[in-house]
């Protein structure tokens, strides 16, 4: 191994974080919740648009660290998108050729952006298939399939300063209810919410951990159950979370609820998002927030005052011709109008 390439790009990465600020912390208005604030980690603000850019710079030095990515390694990844996008970033800080593997279905923003760090995409039509097709690729190419899947929860020092929790327990700290009541996550990997929960037992904080998983994933149906061979058939229609499997990512035992949320209540919550914040969000922020607004409707009718922290994982300026686009909405989503319904019913109390 080149141990001075390998220093060199250790050197890079860190010196690239030591050039971006952290993600902001918004605190939205919802006079309907009194006594209750609601908080939006804005992820979207990353160099390269989403959450998935902390998890892309843990998986290059994990790899890097352990041997696996040496000068000229091609890096292979399984991702609905956002992953490969930040990946194919770092991919190109260190001058390494990069692969994704999707869904044919996948934003065409994101293949863009892939693209414009000098990545490639590689296609298949499910992604029940990404996981196979990156294996072989890396096989025939003598690369690293980085495998998001397997590694984030273990590619992130949950314990140590600078992760995600980290972050909004300190950012929190001057907020009338400075420990939140929630935290609300929804899981793709599974690493962010591990980091999460691990961190808040870790820290002995009395703040909850709820995961909202969207239809086609199996996540919640495994954290009651416990049967790691559950599969689904079809992929989640939420781009970058909700799972055919269960991930080696994923971990149970630090989740104390989950919410099943329609797609449809996903990507209505997400356009509602836009009046508050002007502009637009992905439909992982909007499963997020109907979850946040589920548990500050609970607190509300409970009496309870307190705080919730929910993350807004990437703009929704990926998603024009999907999440934004009535027609493909109509088609792969349905009739938003009820939905849209019920947000305002619940603000209007």
């Amino acid at each position: 191994m080149n141990s001075t390439w390998v220093k060199n790009a250790i050197s890079e990465i860190n010196a690239d974080y030591q050039r971006s600020a952290d993600t902001h912390l918004i605190r939205l208005s919802l006079p309907a919740f009194s006594g209750i604030q609601l908080y939006l980690k804005d992820e979207s603000t990353h160099p390269t648009g989403s959450l998935k850019h902390r998890l892309a710079r843990s998986l290059f030095l994990y790899g890097l660290c352990n041997g696996w990515i040496k000068e000229g390694t091609p890096i292979i990844e399984a991702s609905s998108g956002s992953t490969a996008v930040s990946e194919a970033y770092f991919a190109r800080l260190l001058g390494l050729p990069f692969i994704a593997v999707m869904p044919s279905c996948t934003a065409k923003r994101k293949v863009e952006q892939i693209e414009f760090y000098g990545g490639r995409c590689h296609f298949v039509q499910s992604a029940c298939e990404i996981y196979a097709a990156s294996e072989k690729l890396a096989r025939e190419l003598n690369g690293h399939y980085m495998d998001q899947f397997t590694f984030a929860e273990r590619a992130t020092d949950w314990r140590g300063n600078n992760n995600i929790a980290d972050s909004i327990f300190r950012q929190m700290s001057h907020e009338p209810n400075p420990i939140p009541d929630w935290i609300v996550m929804s899981a793709g990997t599974g690493g962010t919410s591990a980091t999460i929960g691990r961190y808040i037992r870790c820290q002995g904080h009395n703040t909850r951990l709820m995961v909202v998983d969207p239809q086609n994933s199996v996540f919640m149906d495994y954290w009651q159950s416990r049967d790691s061979a559950l599969r689904s058939a079809v992929g989640s229609k939420i781009e970058g979370i909700g799972r055919p499997r269960v991930e080696p990512s994923f971990i149970p035992d630090v989740v104390d609820d989950m919410l099943r949320v329609p797609d449809a209540a996903s990507v209505a919550t997400a356009q509602w998002l836009e009046t508050q914040l002007g502009r637009k969000v992905g439909a992982s922020t909007g499963t997020n927030m109907w979850g946040a607004l589920q548990l500050a409707t609970q607190m509300r009718k409970e009496g309870r005052s307190g705080s919730i922290v929910t993350l807004l994982c990437d703009s929704g300026e990926r998603y024009l011709d999907t999440y934004y686009n009535p027609a493909w909405v109509k088609e792969h989503i349905g009739d938003l109008a009820p939905w849209h319904a019920e947000v305002e019913r619940l603000l209007a109390q």
